[in-house]
């Protein structure tokens, strides 16, 4: 693609963004001066702005109140910080990429496991150069390709906020992966494709420039085959949504202890809407669970990250749930399941999750975008249709 080409990209993107922020009303003119230009397109959210609210008088409680069905309790002794401020702390991250490992606790520090993928990230000395922000490296209970892996076999790696599963990962081609998927990864501040503006149809010109046409990635990402120069096979995640538990008990026994109790009442409440996908169900659609490792925070567990795909369409009712969104005779819980899925759109990361928190933060978080407890547990994410991030 030609400088011009990214130039005029660039300027369209940040133009469409504060348009969609609605930070101020603008007027398309001739001159590509009166474009308020924001880094990258995107704005630090300030709090209880970034993701909606839940409201009970229009939303619905977030909780049926059948106490005696909320059978899964944290341990007595299971306390955390309840304290301290949590929004905006988190640091940001351009691209946030699961190694697929099938296990669910690791060395304290995943870099340091010998031979291993995330080893490899980490010593290759090579930087993604996809955004300003860091690659946020995760070990995950993902299964690998073959059942008795060792670190140095052949592995997966998922790539979020792209969806983007990468398969046939060794340590010593990180630097091509690194090179041939990373670094031309959507990131959490490069806004969706069905959210960018072309400069045509903003009236903006740029003087002495061609005009050539702004074309955006697609929404889903097609299969491709290995190749001499990429060794890898690139293919979509096949879900909807993804909801993402730190386990790492090394690093905390509270990660240990709340991460299985959390995919269990996930689970439970995932089930009745068809939309819950074991970590070998790859049917397209629902939603994935996965244990990863350590994010910061262990004080604040448990930490959830919930990641949403662009071009959602969810159910307002519980009418639609037992009616025109069903698939295979059991309710879906989303509309339009035959739809493209496009990038994520989203990542929402919650923190204090008990379980029985899990029932709104399937309706709302989920389902709908929305936090039902902002105040006291949302450290923050992106919004990436918004042009809007926590850090």
């Amino acid at each position: 693609m030609t400088s011009s080409s990214l130039n005029r990209r660039k300027m369209a993107t940040a133009f469409s963004s504060a348009l969609r922020r609605g930070k101020a009303f603008l007027t398309p003119t001739s001159s590509s001066a009166s474009i308020p230009l924001v880094k990258d397109g995107f704005a630090k959210a300030p709090e209880g702005s970034l993701f909606p609210k839940v409201d009970p008088a229009v939303d619905g409680e977030d909780c049926d109140r059948d106490c005696e069905s909320c059978s899964i309790k944290y341990p007595s002794k299971f306390k955390v910080d309840q304290d301290e401020k949590l929004y905006g702390h988190v640091n940001g991250w351009a691209t946030h990429m699961l190694v697929a490992t099938g296990k669910t606790d690791w060395v304290r520090d995943v870099s340091d496991e010998k031979g291993s993928v995330m080893e490899a990230v980490r010593d290759c000395g090579i930087a993604p150069s996809n955004g300003d922000q860091k690659l946020m490296l995760s070990a995950s209970n993902i299964p690998p390709p073959h059942s008795h892996h060792s670190p140095s076999d052949p592995t997966t790696v998922l790539l979020l906020p792209s969806f983007t599963i990468i398969e046939n990962v060794i340590p010593k081609t990180v630097p091509a992966l690194i090179e041939h998927h990373i670094n031309s990864a959507a990131t959490s501040t490069t806004l969706l494709p069905s959210a960018a503006l072309t400069l045509d149809s903003l009236n903006v010109s740029e003087p002495s420039q061609d005009a050539e046409s702004i074309t955006q990635p697609s929404a889903t990402l097609l299969p491709s085959t290995p190749s001499p120069l990429s060794p890898f096979t690139a293919r979509p995640c096949p879900h909807r949504y993804l909801i993402l538990l730190c386990s790492q008990r090394t690093r905390d026994a509270r990660c240990g202890q709340s991460a299985p109790l959390l995919r269990r009442e996930f689970e439970r409440h995932l089930r009745p809407l068809g939309l819950y996908r074991d970590i070998h169900d790859e049917r397209p659609g629902g939603v994935g669970i996965y244990f990863i490792s350590h994010v910061g925070g262990h004080k604040f567990a448990a930490n959830v990250m919930v990641y949403r795909r662009a071009d959602v369409a969810v159910v307002d009712s519980e009418d639609e749930v037992n009616g025109e969104a069903r698939t295979n005779g059991r309710a879906s819980g989303v509309k339009g399941e035959g739809k493209a899925m496009g990038e994520g759109s989203q990542c929402i990361w919650l923190a204090r999750v008990r379980p029985e928190d899990c029932e709104g933060i399937v309706k709302f978080t989920v389902l709908k975008g929305k936090v039902v407890k902002p105040e006291r547990q949302l450290r923050g994410g992106f919004d990436r249709e918004r042009g809007l991030v926590s850090w």
